[in-house]
């Protein structure tokens, strides 16, 4: 569960099948007008619904939650309403908070995680990829495929450590307006985890308070990835 907790927090930022594109041309087209889109977000909020798929399970488990945005690698994902658990990119970690249990989980962003876990925790650094070069440098684009109007790219980590964590990424987008429509990961253990985005706001008013919450003195926070 603590891959969980940290893995599903990477895509959010910023993550079916379809027919592919009609030519490479195309294609290559849509991702560069979807990369360009990118430089004009600045801010952004949505909904979304979670759906994760485990093996062990015969249905999967859905959940709704709230997300906010900020350039270039800040974010705030709520699960649940009221919000069971709150993901939070600092700025120099990443808080997983569950406010029932008065409960977080601190992951520096700088510093000591080593292996696969420093390299998944890169990919939060770094950001959602806001060029083509930039996409390139963090991942191999395995597939491109369009279905109606929505684009989807399967994306892999180029990080051998990270890809024992997150063999896959998808992001799909609307080939109209280049707005995010869903992510999912791919987990080691073929569980995956998707959500799907509506009621998107581009660029509201950032409140720093998304980016910086505050920790009741009554929580207790441990540091997981700390030996």
């Amino acid at each position: 569960m603590r891959g969980y907790n940290l893995c599903s927090w990477l895509g959010s930022a910023a993550l079916l099948l379809g027919n592919v594109c009609s030519s490479a041309q195309d294609t290559n087209a849509l991702l560069r007008g979807w990369l360009d889109a990118q430089i004009q977000i600045r801010s952004w909020e949505a909904d979304f619904i979670q759906t994760r798929s485990l093996k062990s399970l015969t249905q999967p488990l859905t959940a709704t939650g709230h997300v906010y945005f900020a350039a270039p690698n800040r974010f705030r994902w709520e699960l649940g309403h009221p919000p069971r658990t709150i993901a939070v990119r600092a700025a120099e970690d990443l808080l997983v908070i569950y406010p029932k249990l008065k409960h977080v989980e601190r992951f520096p962003l700088t510093g000591g995680a080593t292996g696969r876990w420093r390299d998944a925790l890169a990919l939060l650094e770094a950001g959602f990829p806001r060029s083509e070069a930039d996409l390139q440098a963090q991942y191999h684009i395995l597939a491109q495929t369009v279905t109606g109007q929505i684009c989807e790219l399967t994306l892999q980590p180029r990080s051998a450590a990270a890809r024992q964590m997150m063999p896959q990424i998808k992001v799909a987008f609307d080939t109209k307006d280049f707005s995010l429509r869903a992510t999912e990961l791919e987990f080691a253990d073929g569980s995956t985890m998707r959500n799907d985005f509506q009621n998107a706001v581009l660029n509201p008013k950032v409140d720093e308070q998304w980016f910086a919450p505050n920790i009741p003195p009554d929580y207790k926070i441990i540091e997981p990835l700390k030996k």
